[in-house]
């Protein structure tokens, strides 16, 4: 993707005058002073200033560098071909971030959500303490939450953000409190029932020098439908195209005229590769899913939006509801990219100038990894780690080859299956549950497992920590009455309704239950209803089936709302647990565990 747009020859004899009609949309006043031109009345300092916006999202406390395919980009070659490049690694961010810093007297870092929850043994163990000193150390200056901040409910939020050692587990560092972050998190559309005020600072005001950038932060108004109950009670979560112009309405009023917007909630580029060009054959034609309308829909007064949440790359220019181009990024996850946007700030009418003339086009640039560490990360790993290492470091199973999972492209995942097999096992004895299949949401699976060794440990030795890194959740394990209706039902909420729709999230499923899903049909008729059956029998519309599943899931998590309707609910172990003793009990130093066939769902293209 080239990292500048086509520029438009245009006639010096631009007058002031006439650029000055569109100067509330967008700034265009500027466009006649390219940046760095010294303005009028003998003054030296220019009336354009161009600021550096660095943008990352869904960091999910990603402090080592990510293992398996999770761990890598795809890059598309000028030949059509494309090459998958190692990436990521908070050592390697943050090595990354300060080099495109130098130079730019004007930079400003902000992050699109999730920087926590549903991390890595690193992070999770210690509840996300070091990614926030991490992301402190980055030169992060604002956030807005994601969803997976609420993982462990608004006091642990708070607590993130505002600082003080972990109510049951005290301070983990002797001698030393946890401070907190020194980013600003936002939650403009995140309100307190009781109270009905948000529970975050709505804005953030970046200044420098007479430059000032205002910043509003929401999350995705589904967030209810992605998280625990428990994660978001007594929390309301609002419209964020509303919210948006709500607040963009209130900087305008404070002086504040050049502003972005930091969304938990993104899009689907046509194409995986990071540098793929999702403005071809015109303006935002190569991008899909929910950012769009709110990409069209969101104030003109809005001059970038900083987006995430779908763990896609892409770097496009969707024209707001004036149709003046306006930038929509997102850094795919984990620390994998970053993205460099240039916003052209307008001194005189304190706007961001936004021309097909004007700034350069965003881009988003690779976080490799033979580029040198960041020293102080590197120590910051090693403090962690001699913390976490009597734990991390327990060898829990053996595997004869990576197990994919998070870096599976695929519906049906070789690691889904092995969980759900794993979740099996252990509630399928009649004094814990008597699970006759169980179901596994693939969001819940946030790695592969790699048989190279990531430690001293040996390859093919499945550790502690890889496994915590795969099921960081704790999710309590529920075994629930289903009726074959409920549990046909749950398989075409996979792929339809408000949630899934457009975005399908196919259930991993254990051994003996088998389907066939059609995907060139839509919405619930994908699931080809005679070809659901339980070891070999087709499913009885009316019998009665035992279904073990997290509690996330059997709480209608992820839009499966017919699972909240169970009966007979028996709580057992948690997910981690279950999945460690499958390991332990399924697998020997000569005896690995083979990757899954991944033949359980049939997948008619």
């Amino acid at each position: 993707m080239s990292a500048t747009p086509q520029r438009h020859r245009r006639t010096r004899r631009l007058t002031f005058t006439a650029l000055a009609v569109t100067a509330g949309a967008g700034a265009m006043v500027a466009a006649a002073l390219p940046a760095g031109a010294a303005s009028g009345g003998g003054t030296a300092k220019s009336r354009t200033v161009d600021v550096q916006m660095l943008s990352f999202n869904d960091f999910h406390g990603t402090l080592e560098p990510p293992q398996g395919s999770s761990g890598t980009v795809t890059e598309r070659q000028a030949d059509g071909t494309t090459k998958a490049i190692p990436a990521g690694g908070v050592e390697y961010l943050a090595t990354a971030l300060r080099e495109a810093r130098k130079g730019h007297e004007y930079s400003v870092t902000a992050a699109a959500g999730d920087m926590i929850g549903g991390s890595p043994m690193l992070s999770g163990l210690f509840h996300d303490e070091p990614s926030i000193e991490a992301l402190n150390k980055l030169g992060l200056n604002v956030s807005s939450v994601g969803n997976h901040e609420f993982d462990e409910g608004k006091t642990e939020l708070r607590r993130m953000a505002y600082g003080g050692c972990h109510p049951v587990e005290g301070c983990y560092e002797f001698g030393k409190e946890f401070t907190g972050s020194t980013f600003q998190y936002l939650a403009a559309n995140v309100t307190d029932e009781k109270t009905k005020r948000p529970l975050m600072s709505p804005t953030y005001v970046w200044k420098k020098g007479d430059v000032k950038i205002g910043f509003i932060g929401v999350t995705l108004e589904g967030t209810p439908d992605v998280v625990t109950a428990e994660g978001v009670k007594g929390l309301k979560f609002g419209d964020e195209i509303e919210t948006i112009n709500k607040y963009a309405a209130e900087l305008n009023k404070q002086g504040v005229k050049s502003i972005v917007a930091l969304i938990h909630e993104g899009g689907l580029p046509a194409n995986g590769a990071y540098n793929y060009d999702c403005d071809a054959p015109g303006a935002g034609a190569g991008i899909s899913g929910a950012i769009v309308d709110i990409a069209k829909n969101v104030d003109a007064k809005v001059d970038a939006l900083v987006t995430g949440h779908t763990h896609q790359a892409y770097a496009c220019n969707i024209p707001d509801p004036a149709g003046n181009p306006r930038a929509v990024t997102s850094a795919a996850s984990i620390g994998r990219l970053f993205t460099d946007t240039t916003l052209t700030y307008d001194r005189q009418t304190k706007d961001i100038v936004r021309t097909p003339i004007s700034s350069p086009k965003p881009v988003n640039k690779v976080v490799h990894r033979d580029q040198p560490k960041a020293a102080d990360m590197t120590e910051l790993i090693g403090r962690w780690n001699a913390l976490a290492a009597p734990i991390a470091n327990r060898p829990q199973g053996f595997i004869s080859a990576d197990i994919p999972g998070r870096g599976s492209a695929e519906p049906e995942k070789p690691l889904g299956d092995l969980i759900a097999d794993a979740q099996l096992e252990a509630l399928a004895p009649a004094d814990k549950g008597g699970a006759q299949l169980a179901l596994m949401n693939p969001g819940g699976i946030r790695s592969d497992l790699a048989y190279k060794a990531s430690g001293a440990e040996g390859d093919g030795v499945v550790t502690y920590g890889e496994s915590f890194t795969v099921q960081p959740f704790n999710n309590m394990m529920n075994v629930v009455d289903l009726s074959g209706v409920q549990l046909i039902t749950a398989l075409q909420q996979q792929v339809s309704g408000p949630v899934n729709g457009a975005s399908p999230k196919i259930l991993q499923v254990s051994k003996g239950f088998t389907y066939t899903l059609d995907m060139t049909k839509a919405g619930a008729d994908r699931i080809v209803v005679d070809s659901v059956k339980l070891n070999g029998a087709a499913i009885d519309p009316a019998k009665t089936y035992r279904v073990a599943m997290n509690e996330f899931l059997a709480g209608g998590g992820d839009g499966f709302t017919v699972l909240k309707e169970h009966k007979n609910k028996l709580v057992g172990a948690s997910d981690l647990d279950c999945f460690n003793a499958y390991l332990t009990n399924n697998s020997s130093a000569s005896a690995p565990i083979a990757p899954p066939a991944a033949n359980r769902i049939t997948v008619v293209k």
